[in-house]
């Protein structure tokens, strides 16, 4: 496949954990109709499966292979209000967003193998009549030509807060600072790490979403969307 199939009209949105990517990326894909690529679940999937197989994080090797042959299915759930994900025909929709498995994802994507070896079958969720793209790298890397490419940021203070209220109800025990703490580290080695790093593209629309609520994240897209032919 072409980097980007010409006649698929992508939007790529990127940023760090906890700026808001997932839900507006979400939510775009309802109000468009497209589909969705959430390339964050990729990665962490290969991380849940490398503990499943008890595969280390620095057995590069064997964590290009196992991307290479993930076994996984994304679903509409009966309520058509999330995706259900299975890995190797086991649910794992909840499971891949505890806090120890973003943490080896974010590892894991720092590995340039791996990287690679999930590059095309992101690119493969490219279909009509359009999709949304939700990463760190979508508008740099993997969809450098995408019609509209966004960058979605937010204080870390913002981020570790919004992640805790995500956690306190199914792991009362969470600290805010260990999130916080989690979310600089995370940062830090998203940003340098030496392939793909987390930035913007040059032509991205850059939005801080430390002040905005969800709706005003979304009609500012929606807005760039619409001035840009895609609704």
């Amino acid at each position: 496949m072409s980097i980007q199939n010409k006649q698929i009209a992508v939007i790529a949105v990127d940023g760090p954990s906890g700026s808001g990517k997932g839900t507006i990326c979400q939510l775009l894909a309802k109000e468009l109709g497209w589909h969705l690529l959430d390339s964050g679940a990729l990665y962490r999937l290969t991380a849940l499966a490398a503990r499943h197989h008890g595969v280390e994080l620095d057995d590069v090797e064997a964590l290009e292979v196992m991307a290479e042959h993930l076994d996984v299915q994304f679903k509409a759930s009966d309520s058509g209000k999330a995706v259900q994900i299975i890995l190797e025909g086991e649910e794992v929709t909840h499971a891949i967003r505890n806090e120890r498995v973003g943490e080896d994802a974010s590892v894991i994507a720092a590995l340039g193998p791996v990287r690679r070896a999930l590059l095309n079958r992101q690119r493969d969720f490219a279909q009509a009549p359009g999709l949304v793209a939700d990463g760190r790298d979508m508008g740099t890397v993997v969809f450098p030509s995408a019609e509209l490419k966004v960058y979605l940021d937010a204080s870390a203070e913002e981020r570790a807060r919004r992640r805790y209220k995500q956690l306190i109800s199914k792991e009362p025990g969470a600290s805010l600072d260990d999130i916080l703490n989690d979310i600089k580290a995370r940062d830090a080695r998203d940003m340098n790490r030496a392939i793909a790093p987390l930035k913007p593209a040059p032509d991205a629309v850059r939005l801080d979403t430390t002040q905005m609520t969800i709706d005003e994240v979304l009609q500012a897209v929606l807005d760039e969307a619409r001035h840009r032919g895609l609704r």
